[in-house]
């Protein structure tokens, strides 16, 4: 069964099951993994990020962690830091939105059960941006497409697009099988994209990301961008790479003269075939909500991926003081560790008292929200992330993409 792919005798030590039930269960899965991609062998990776939220995991997900935390100590520990993704209930807020205390219960059973074998409960989906970036050529089992896409492109890392059993899996054996991007080849530019205009706001690079996204199509394709004038920030890559990532399942991108695998416009210009596809404003512009009169708005998120402390401050000098309309919600939502600096600049305070809600360690669209909407007649939902305005359709919602200067005056108005 295993003679396709080479195991080190450590790995057949766990495959056996000589080193627990956990550590076996994750092998076991990691092999039939390995031997779909026909991977010759497993990498060593030295940080995991896991997808373990609530409604994903369901009750036979929540029991499956907690057969797994029930082990012997020696046997469930993870052996590399594991960190988690966005949860699924925020224990300051879920009575307010009125969220039962069954999502509450079973959120915290998967918590003990995850701390039980070490992981840190990070919740978040920015953790190249809060917790530890990781640098050139490291080898990753990360879960978040964002989180992948950032880490794969901005930093030159090495992940896949790992599940949340297969993050688990990573973590519990510190390995995982090598194929897709831990491999070169895969890393090599497909298609070539010429960008004519420089995305202005946050949005616009989400909308650019959305419109490669859709061009590329595939897991397997990696996009090169040319024309970019300047380096972006941070914050622009962030809602760039989570847009590709969401309209195209794609885990790389290069930047030319940015990305740190897009030095050289030769090499990456003798890997591609094909003319370079040219990307205009009116690309850009066709994410856009169209609206032909006001249309009133329900809830505004900044969320997908979690805002990050600079994001908190310009909604803060956005707002500006100015009250949320009172039939509209207004909610932000980012890192513990973001929060918690929110606190203490006095950015939350602020906020709160224009009747915005800051939510820690969740992301909208993981905290049941489709439930969430049905139970505050929530529908229209604007947002500056044009991943979230991608995925929060499919919950129910009629999901508009702005700007966030346009988000802030729908909240104080109540239309857009």
């Amino acid at each position: 069964m295993t003679s396709d792919v080479k195991l080190t005798s450590f790995e057949k030590e766990m495959l056996d099951g000589r080193h627990g039930y956990p550590r076996q269960w994750a092998m076991e899965q990691q092999l039939k993994v390995a031997q779909f991609f026909g991977a010759e062998d497993f990498v060593r990776v030295t940080q995991a990020h896991i997808m373990c939220d609530t409604e994903s995991l369901g009750e036979a997900g929540i029991l499956h962690v907690e057969k797994l935390a029930g082990s012997r100590e020696e046997h469930r520990n993870v052996v590399i830091p594991a960190i988690t993704d966005p949860r699924g209930i925020e224990f300051n807020h879920y009575r307010r939105f009125g969220q039962s205390e069954e999502f509450a219960t079973r959120e915290q059973r998967v918590i003990d059960a995850l701390q039980t074998m070490g992981v840190l409960m990070t919740d978040t989906c920015i953790n190249y941006q809060t917790v530890a970036p990781p640098v050139f050529g490291e080898h990753l089992a990360f879960g978040d497409t964002g989180s992948v896409i950032y880490a794969n492109s901005v930093f030159g890392a090495r992940s896949n697009f790992e599940g949340g059993p297969a993050a688990l899996s990573a973590a519990l054996t510190g390995c995982v099988p090598r194929y897709g991007y831990h491999l070169e080849q895969y890393r090599q530019a497909t298609h070539h994209y010429r960008i004519d205009v420089r995305p202005r706001t946050l949005s616009d690079w989400g909308a650019l990301g959305a419109v490669i996204g859709q061009k590329v199509g595939s897991y397997w394709n990696t996009p090169w961008i040319s024309g970019i004038d300047g380096s972006p920030t941070s914050d622009e890559l962030k809602h760039f790479g989570a847009a590709m990532a969401s309209y195209g399942s794609v885990p790389l991108f290069h930047i030319e003269g940015v990305t740190p695998e897009a030095l050289n416009s030769d090499k990456l210009a003798n890997q591609i075939k094909e003319s370079p596809v040219n990307i205009t404003r009116s690309d850009i512009e066709q994410m856009y909500a169209k609206v032909d009169r006001s249309v009133k708005v329900d809830v505004v998120v900044f969320a997908a991926p979690q805002v990050s402390l600079f994001e908190v401050q310009d909604i803060v000098k956005i707002l500006n003081g100015r009250l949320v309309n009172g039939s509209t919600e207004l909610l932000i939502a980012t890192s513990p560790e973001i929060k918690t600096a929110c606190d203490r600049f006095g950015l939350t305070a602020q906020l709160e008292q224009c009747g915005a809600t800051v939510l820690s360690g969740v992301c909208f669209y993981q905290m049941y929200a489709r439930e969430l909407g049905q139970l505050n007649d929530w529908k229209t939902l604007v947002s500056n992330s044009a991943k979230l305005v991608n995925i929060i359709a499919g919950y129910g919602y009629e999901p508009k993409l702005a700007t966030m200067q346009q988000c802030i005056d729908a909240a104080v108005d109540g239309v857009l």
